[in-house]
C-alpha cells in the first residue's frame, strides 16, 4: 500500500496562489492514479482533480478548471496541485488520495471519493476576501 502526506496549505488573500504537494511512500508510485479532494466545514468531500499513472491524463472539477493544475513527478514520487486565482470559496481541507490504476476506473468513477483507498491527512487552505 501507499502512504500519503500533504503539505503547502496556508492562509492567502483572494487572487493569490498556493501550491500543494503530496509525497507518496511505500508501494510503487506509478501503480496508482492520484486525486485531490477538498472538504469545507459542514459540506461533503468533493472532487477537485485527478491524474493518471503517467501524468498524461488529467481531469478537473468545473469549479477549478482553468485555475488549478495538477501534475506528478514519478521520480520524486510526488503529486502537486497548483492553485491560482484563489477564491474564498476554495477554503477547505485539501486531501491527496490514491487508487490502484489496475482497477481501470472510468473518469466518472475517479471523481468519487469512494473510489480511493488511500488518503493523506489533509492540509488546510484558507482564502480571505
Amino acid at each position: 500500500q501507499v502512504q500519503l502526506v500533504e503539505s503547502g496549505g496556508g492562509l492567502v488573500q483572494a487572487g493569490e496562489s498556493l501550491r500543494l504537494s503530496c509525497a507518496a511512500s511505500g508501494r510503487a508510485f506509478t501503480s496508482y492514479n492520484m486525486g485531490w479532494f477538498r472538504q469545507a466545514p459542514g459540506k461533503e468531500r468533493e472532487f477537485v482533480s485527478s491524474i493518471n499513472q503517467s501524468g498524461e491524463r488529467t481531469d478537473y472539477a468545473d469549479s477549478v478548471k482553468g485555475r488549478f493544475t495538477t501534475s506528478r513527478d514519478n521520480v520524486k514520487n510526488t503529486v502537486s496541485l497548483q492553485m491560482n486565482s484563489l477564491k474564498p470559496e476554495d477554503t477547505a481541507v485539501y486531501y491527496c488520495a490514491a487508487h490502484l490504476a489496475i482497477l481501470n476506473l472510468s473518469e466518472v468513477q475517479k471523481r468519487r471519493h469512494s473510489a480511493y483507498a488511500y488518503w493523506g491527512q489533509g492540509t488546510q487552505v484558507t482564502v480571505s476576501s
